[in-house]
């Protein structure tokens, strides 16, 4: 009887999308299976770590991965070989490394591909060049993955028993909830001191010129008071004027580097309003493979978790190519520009840039949703400025003179040469002397000047801003907290534990937040203390690059820990965090309701749980009626935690709408109208489709609907 010999090679991915674009790469010899992500981990009802024999992990299986790992193993058996082919980063080598494990596959065999991007060309190279796993990145993502077991499971549980149930403390959720609650603290504690400045406006040789007071009496202009206010306008007024110097020069804007994990997260948050595990999601779809008319499923962008702004020579070539060829050799650099990273980046993976510089946003924009587009939009626009030309603008500087001890600046920019803001819009640096005048030729030094009109404004310093995602991420990154694959995650955790709420963007500590931030300082000051956590990173970086063992680490790590652990269980007394209370009764047992935290936010339950178990969500309702029925809208949360708004009688009327509806009617075509929010300004925007009318508020302009889009 003879036996069937295995026909094809296994190639196992983590994801279902990403298998479906490589399986198209390698053809019919290949099979490719997914892993959907981890398969194996330490187990979630018990500690899972023995401590006595060198911190060995008790991995098990993941629930529900069962069925998924019969399959893998199925294929495995029928295979000519397995290749391993996970993500390239630590959690994809882990997760390469336990299905080695599992399939008996020796780790050091050459079992293991990695590929930066996922088009045709790096798939069938990469598959060519099999290496062993590397278990330096392995012992990296053991050591991360068990320091925070041990400050999960241990601290946790004292929070439970001292404050409350459900309560939980990680390594780096802690010490994020600490930059939130220390920057709470400081807007609190901020005294705003009064300050005052002085423009005025000038006629000098026919022209009317804006200017800012910059001198008093040969120091820089401070105005701190009414009464000093008032007399320097009197001063002022009396004097006689006259142009001093009248300077050009020319400004260059350098572009800005391709993007990184943590500068997409803040740009996309910036530019497109997403949260960081928005982007990391859309992103992450774009590098797995997407379907694109008439090339089927392709990887967009290269790998999304990188800290460095290395491009391949390849890809540098090939956008030079293109730069030169649509915009010309004026916006073509003689050399190709190379940026310098963070001096503690690991610089494992190139910049997220486009897998093909020629496979332009407009070429897919059919193909993809509309957040796809516009983050493949972003990332594609800043690859391709990264390697432009600077931006030069032409600055005028006017200085006018009292002679008398007052001093007038102003000035103007004009665009010479656009350069790489031709296809990125850049942020302009900050020009104090430079107000809203155009370039102005005529006038000259020894002019005469003519003081019109002097408006003396009152301010008020101003406390440091609340976090939004994006700035977190960026302290975070600025802090040395975390690594590019811990920002999204790390904020998402510590918004759905309600330890931070998001308000409109923002990012505020809640009560919880203060009380638990405020016990891990006093009991727990290294776990939050943000070198603590810097340095601990810094550490498992040398365990990846093979400097120390990942058992000596956590060794050094837990010592000090457990005897700061039973200090705090010893001191520490119970806390009581009452509920706050609402004016809603309970409909079955009469009790005023109070408002709990749970998974999409806040919501009401009963306070005599669990004798009743009654819940009902926050109700926001809106001012504008239903377009359909006329009842009320109401403000709601879906699922998924996303805000949306729909009719009171659902599901009598099945009114929803993602952007709250007003009570404006579109004036082209009569459909309702809602409200949508950008970088660009604030808009009513008409619900059809088809027409897409839209009104910009804050100045009163209509626009025309021109590409089908939202605004």
């Amino acid at each position: 009887m003879s036996t069937k010999k295995p026909n094809y090679k296994l190639v196992i991915v983590e994801s279902p999308a990403k298998a479906k674009t490589i399986a198209k790469f390698l053809g019919s010899t290949y099979k490719v299976k997914a892993s959907n992500g981890h398969v194996r981990d330490l187990p979630k009802s018990r500690f899972g770590v023995d401590i006595e024999n060198g911190f060995e992990p008790q991995y098990i299986t993941i629930r529900g991965r069962g069925e998924v790992l019969d399959m893998i193993r199925k294929e495995a058996k029928g295979a000519k070989s397995v290749i391993l082919a996970t993500d390239p980063d630590r959690e994809g080598e882990a997760i390469s490394w336990h299905l080695a494990n599992v399939l008996g596959i020796d780790p050091a065999s050459l079992c293991r591909v990695e590929f930066n991007e996922i088009t045709k060309k790096t798939v069938n190279a990469a598959i060519k060049q099999p290496r062993a796993i590397n278990m330096e990145l392995v012992d990296a993502q053991q050591a991360r993955r068990i320091l925070d077991r041990i400050v999960g499971y241990k601290i946790s549980p004292l929070l439970w028993r001292k404050v409350k149930k459900g309560l939980s403390a990680g390594r780096v959720q802690s010490v994020t909830t600490r930059l939130v609650v220390d920057r709470e603290e400081e807007i609190e504690a901020f005294v705003p001191e009064e300050y005052w400045t002085a423009e005025g406006q000038m006629t000098v040789s026919g022209h009317k010129l804006q200017v800012k007071l910059a001198v008093v009496d040969g120091e820089k202009a401070k105005i701190v008071n009414a009464e000093e206010a008032g007399q320097i306008k009197a001063r002022m007024e009396k004097c006689s004027y006259a142009v001093t110097a009248v300077k050009r020069s020319e400004r260059h804007r350098h572009p800005m580097p391709p993007f990184t994990t943590s500068n997409l997260q803040q740009e996309a948050g910036r530019k497109l309003g997403f949260s960081t595990a928005k982007t990391m999601q859309i992103a992450q779809q774009l590098y797995e493979g997407v379907e694109v008319e008439g090339q089927g499923s392709i990887g967009l962008i290269s790998y999304i978790r990188t800290d460095s702004v290395r491009l391949s020579d390849e890809a540098v070539t090939a956008v030079r190519g293109m730069i030169k060829k649509k915009y010309g050799k004026d916006y073509l650099p003689d050399k190709p520009l190379v940026y310098k990273g963070k001096t503690n980046a690991q610089d494992a993976h190139e910049a997220i840039r486009p897998t093909n510089v020629d496979l332009l946003p407009e070429d897919v924009r059919k193909t993809l949703t509309k957040d796809q587009y516009n983050l493949y939009k972003l990332i594609y626009n800043r690859f391709v400025a990264c390697q432009m030309t600077d931006a030069v603008y032409e600055v005028q500087q006017i200085e006018v003179d009292s002679g008398d001890g007052i001093l007038f600046k102003t000035g103007a920019e004009q665009c010479k040469f656009p350069g790489f803001t031709a296809v990125y819009e850049a942020e302009k640096d900050s020009q104090d002397d430079v107000v809203s005048n155009r370039l102005i030729a005529g006038i000259n030094e020894g002019d005469k000047a003519e003081l019109a009109s002097v408006d003396m404004e009152q301010h008020f310093t101003q406390p440091p801003p609340r976090y939004t995602e994006a700035t977190l991420v960026r302290a975070l990154e600025e802090a040395g907290i975390g690594r590019p694959s811990t920002y999204a995650p790390t904020i998402s955790t510590v918004i759905n534990r309600g330890y931070v709420l998001r308000e409109k963007k923002q990012l505020i500590p809640s009560e919880l937040g203060i009380m638990t931030t405020d016990l891990m300082k006093e009991y727990f000051e290294k776990i939050v203390d943000t070198e603590f956590t810097a340095g601990m990173e810094e550490e498992l970086d040398e365990v990846e690059t093979g400097k120390r063992q990942w058992q000596d680490v956590v060794s050094t790590f837990y010592g000090p820990f457990i005897k700061t652990l039973e200090v705090a269980e010893a001191q520490i007394e119970k806390i009581e965090i009452k509920d706050e209370v609402s004016d809603v009764v309970c409909d079955k047992c009469g009790a005023m309701m109070v408002y709990k935290m749970g998974r999409y936010g806040r919501f009401l339950a009963c306070p005599n749980f669990p004798e009743c178990r009654n819940t009902k969500p926050i109700i926001v309702e809106i001012k504008t009626p239903c377009p359909k029925c006329g009842a009320k809208v109401q403000e709601k949360i879906s699922h998924k935690g996303k805000r949306f708004f729909g009719c009171e009688r659902y599901p009598d009327c099945d009114f929803v709408s993602w952007n709250m509806p007003v009570e404006e009617k579109c004036p082209k075509c009569g459909s309702y109208m809602t409200l949508s929010e950008n970088r660009r300004g604030r808009f009513h925007v008409c619900s059809n489709d088809t027409c897409r009318y839209r009104i910009k508020l804050d100045e009163a302009q209509s626009e025309e609907g021109s590409d089908g889009k939202e605004a």
